[in-house]
């Protein structure tokens, strides 16, 4: 799988990641938990590493603890997570909680969910990474009406991660927030990377552009993820699933070439 550096230090991170909303939020008894550690498997296998999470997923933090710790050999996953209350000392505990539930002594991305009271949040979040209990940290949003505010914070802090909507179909971080990331030298993760499912529906039946070969491309879901991470600001792509096959899908789009300005425009004609 292709890698990109992290601006603010340069290691390299695989392209395509896994979301862990609705998936990962079910109980160890049932039928959709026991799939979950040959999707790990697959990600894995297929050179991705980063696994996200957040409090506000229900079950998920606790389910990839779970499974992390049994994979065998001992897993190089990207851990992160967010914090998602209001509080200085709510926040303190929640955080704790999440390095208990995810079995690890260090999260590798600490992020602010949704900005959530993100001033006071974020003294802690810069006290723990120069103890190195975490190791990178960022924002988090998914919702147009909060860009304003998402560019004010890039714009007044120094930060390593921006996690934000985008999507073929969900393009508006395209105007403003992606050049303003590059030019302050933030990674962007894109979550949401199928309009939230919608996308995908609509292409359903659609034969693939001629070109989708070329690029190493079989599916719709493959090509609505190259489009995003086509863009030069984009650092990863987080899509969520429970299914392996899903994952190894979405894990396909992290190889081959990128798309060219000419394929990305013809992609948002089709979609129109």
């Amino acid at each position: 799988m292709q890698t990109r550096a992290i601006p603010s230090s340069n290691e390299l991170l695989p392209i395509v990641g896994l979301g862990t909303y609705r998936g990962f939020d079910v109980e160890p008894s049932s039928l959709a938990y026991k799939q979950l550690p040959e999707v790990l498997s697959v990600l894995l296998k297929k050179g991705g590493t980063v696994i996200d999470c957040s409090p506000m997923y229900g079950r998920a933090e606790q389910t990839t603890g779970e499974l992390l710790s049994i994979h065998e050999p001992r897993s190089p996953a990207f851990l992160a997570t967010k914090v998602w209350t209001r509080g200085r000392e709510e926040g303190i505990a929640q955080m704790e909680r999440s390095f208990s539930l995810l079995q690890t002594d260090r999260i590798d991305l600490m992020q602010i969910h949704n900005l959530l009271d993100w001033q006071t949040h974020l003294p802690t979040l810069r006290e723990w990474k120069e103890q190195g209990r975490i190791h990178y940290i960022g924002i988090t949003h998914y919702t147009p009406t909060a860009y304003e505010e998402v560019e004010a914070v890039l714009k007044a802090e120094p930060l390593d991660f921006l996690q934000i909507n985008y999507a073929l179909d969900d393009r508006g971080v395209e105007r403003r927030i992606l050049p303003l990331c590059r030019e302050r030298g933030v990674a962007v993760i894109c979550n949401r990377p199928f309009g939230g499912g919608g996308l995908l529906e609509r292409m359903k039946g659609k034969p693939l552009p001629g070109w989708a070969a070329q690029v190493g491309v079989t599916s719709w879901a493959q090509l609505a993820l190259k489009f995003l991470l086509s863009h030069s600001a984009v650092t990863c792509v987080i899509p969520g699933t429970g299914n392996p096959p899903y994952m190894a899908d979405n894990a396909g789009a992290g190889f081959g070439p990128m798309l060219t300005g000419a394929q990305r425009e013809q992609l948002i004609d089709i979609v129109r």
